[in-house]
Protein backbone atom coordinates (compact mmCIF):
# COMPACT_ATOMS: atom_id res chain seq x y z
CA UNK A 1 0.00 0.00 0.00
CA UNK A 2 1.41 3.20 -0.68
CA UNK A 3 2.56 5.46 1.38
CA UNK A 4 0.51 8.73 2.68
CA UNK A 5 2.77 11.05 0.25
CA UNK A 6 2.98 8.71 -2.22
CA UNK A 7 -0.84 9.01 -2.04
CA UNK A 8 -1.01 13.14 -1.98
CA UNK A 9 1.58 12.76 -5.23
CA UNK A 10 -0.89 11.03 -7.19
CA UNK A 11 -3.70 13.02 -6.16
CA UNK A 12 -1.78 15.80 -7.06
CA UNK A 13 -1.13 14.10 -10.50
CA UNK A 14 2.52 14.33 -9.92
CA UNK A 15 5.19 11.89 -10.50
CA UNK A 16 8.72 12.00 -9.07
CA UNK A 17 11.35 12.04 -12.05
CA UNK A 18 14.71 9.53 -11.87
CA UNK A 19 16.74 11.62 -9.67
CA UNK A 20 19.36 13.43 -11.38
CA UNK A 21 23.21 12.54 -11.17
CA UNK A 22 26.01 14.93 -10.16
CA UNK A 23 26.99 16.87 -13.32
CA UNK A 24 30.26 17.67 -11.23
CA UNK A 25 32.13 16.83 -8.14
CA UNK A 26 29.55 16.83 -5.79
CA UNK A 27 27.10 14.27 -4.63
CA UNK A 28 23.08 14.40 -4.95
CA UNK A 29 22.74 14.77 -1.13
CA UNK A 30 24.09 14.50 2.28
CA UNK A 31 22.68 12.22 5.13
CA UNK A 32 23.94 13.63 8.69
CA UNK A 33 21.72 12.92 11.59
CA UNK A 34 18.32 13.85 11.28
CA UNK A 35 18.69 16.11 8.56
CA UNK A 36 18.88 15.59 4.53
CA UNK A 37 20.80 18.27 2.66
CA UNK A 38 19.56 18.13 -1.18
CA UNK A 39 21.93 20.09 -3.95
CA UNK A 40 20.51 22.39 -6.13
CA UNK A 41 18.52 20.72 -8.50
CA UNK A 42 17.70 22.93 -12.12
CA UNK A 43 14.90 22.33 -14.02
CA UNK A 44 15.75 18.84 -15.99
CA UNK A 45 13.09 16.96 -17.60
CA UNK A 46 14.38 13.07 -18.98
CA UNK A 47 17.53 14.68 -18.46
CA UNK A 48 17.33 17.86 -20.51
CA UNK A 49 17.30 21.19 -19.28
CA UNK A 50 14.07 23.38 -19.64
CA UNK A 51 13.05 27.23 -18.78
CA UNK A 52 16.47 28.35 -20.54
CA UNK A 53 17.05 32.05 -19.96
CA UNK A 54 16.95 34.43 -17.84
CA UNK A 55 14.41 36.28 -15.93
CA UNK A 56 13.41 39.75 -16.93
CA UNK A 57 14.66 38.76 -20.46
CA UNK A 58 13.57 35.91 -22.11
CA UNK A 59 12.11 34.24 -19.18
CA UNK A 60 8.38 35.24 -17.65
CA UNK A 61 7.72 35.01 -14.08
CA UNK A 62 4.59 32.41 -14.46
CA UNK A 63 7.73 30.51 -16.49
CA UNK A 64 9.90 31.07 -13.85
CA UNK A 65 7.52 29.54 -11.19
CA UNK A 66 7.04 26.55 -13.30
CA UNK A 67 10.66 26.16 -13.57
CA UNK A 68 10.95 26.28 -9.98
CA UNK A 69 8.45 24.00 -9.20
CA UNK A 70 10.04 21.38 -11.82
CA UNK A 71 13.40 21.94 -9.57
CA UNK A 72 11.23 21.21 -6.78
CA UNK A 73 10.50 17.82 -7.84
CA UNK A 74 13.70 17.00 -8.85
CA UNK A 75 14.75 18.07 -5.36
CA UNK A 76 11.41 15.19 -4.40
CA UNK A 77 13.36 12.89 -6.54
CA UNK A 78 16.23 13.30 -5.07
CA UNK A 79 15.23 13.16 -0.69
CA UNK A 80 13.31 9.89 -2.18
CA UNK A 81 16.25 8.60 -2.70
CA UNK A 82 17.44 9.49 0.43
CA UNK A 83 14.87 8.30 2.70
CA UNK A 84 15.44 4.76 0.66
CA UNK A 85 11.97 5.74 -1.50
CA UNK A 86 9.93 6.48 1.71
CA UNK A 87 8.88 9.87 1.58
CA UNK A 88 6.65 9.49 4.57
CA UNK A 89 9.92 9.54 6.39
CA UNK A 90 9.94 13.09 6.16
CA UNK A 91 9.42 15.19 9.21
CA UNK A 92 10.41 18.88 7.79
CA UNK A 93 10.83 20.96 4.66
CA UNK A 94 14.12 23.35 6.99
CA UNK A 95 14.71 25.59 4.21
CA UNK A 96 15.07 25.99 0.24
CA UNK A 97 17.45 28.46 -1.51
CA UNK A 98 16.58 29.33 -4.40
CA UNK A 99 18.53 31.00 -7.45
CA UNK A 100 17.02 32.74 -10.19
CA UNK A 101 19.26 33.97 -13.17
CA UNK A 102 18.16 37.03 -13.91
CA UNK A 103 19.01 40.98 -15.38
CA UNK A 104 20.27 43.16 -12.91
CA UNK A 105 16.36 45.11 -12.01
CA UNK A 106 14.49 42.23 -11.51
CA UNK A 107 12.98 41.94 -8.20
CA UNK A 108 10.29 38.93 -8.17
CA UNK A 109 12.72 36.44 -7.18
CA UNK A 110 10.06 35.20 -4.22
CA UNK A 111 7.59 34.88 -6.63
CA UNK A 112 9.44 32.64 -8.89
CA UNK A 113 10.71 30.78 -6.10
CA UNK A 114 7.16 30.11 -4.56
CA UNK A 115 6.84 27.68 -7.53
CA UNK A 116 9.21 25.31 -5.09
CA UNK A 117 7.43 26.51 -1.49
CA UNK A 118 4.17 25.99 -2.95
CA UNK A 119 5.21 22.85 -3.93
CA UNK A 120 6.66 21.45 -0.94
CA UNK A 121 3.23 22.90 0.95
CA UNK A 122 0.53 21.17 -0.98
CA UNK A 123 3.13 18.01 -0.70
CA UNK A 124 3.74 17.90 3.02
CA UNK A 125 0.84 20.79 4.31
CA UNK A 126 2.24 22.60 7.65
CA UNK A 127 5.48 20.30 7.82
CA UNK A 128 5.99 21.39 4.18
CA UNK A 129 6.33 25.31 5.62
CA UNK A 130 10.08 26.43 5.36
CA UNK A 131 12.66 28.81 5.78
CA UNK A 132 13.76 30.31 2.47
CA UNK A 133 16.01 32.76 0.66
CA UNK A 134 15.58 33.96 -2.89
CA UNK A 135 18.57 35.02 -4.72
CA UNK A 136 19.43 36.95 -8.01
CA UNK A 137 22.16 35.80 -10.18
CA UNK A 138 24.14 36.76 -13.61
CA UNK A 139 23.76 32.97 -15.03
CA UNK A 140 23.23 29.34 -13.45
CA UNK A 141 24.53 25.95 -14.78
CA UNK A 142 23.53 24.65 -18.02
CA UNK A 143 21.58 27.94 -19.13
CA UNK A 144 18.42 27.18 -16.90
CA UNK A 145 16.53 30.29 -14.94
CA UNK A 146 16.42 28.46 -11.78
CA UNK A 147 17.62 26.28 -9.08
CA UNK A 148 16.76 25.22 -6.13
CA UNK A 149 18.69 23.46 -3.47
CA UNK A 150 16.90 21.71 -0.06
CA UNK A 151 17.63 20.80 3.61
CA UNK A 152 14.88 18.39 4.77
CA UNK A 153 14.05 16.59 8.44
CA UNK A 154 13.94 13.13 8.43
CA UNK A 155 13.11 10.30 10.80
Amino acid sequence: MPGTIATRLAELGLELPKAASPVANYVPFVVTGKLVFVSGQVPLVDGKPQFVGRLGDTVSVEEGYQAARRCGLNLLAQLSNACGGDLDRVRRVVKLGGFVACTPDFTQTPQVINGASDLMVEVFGDAGRHARAAVGAPALPLGVAVEVEAVFEIA
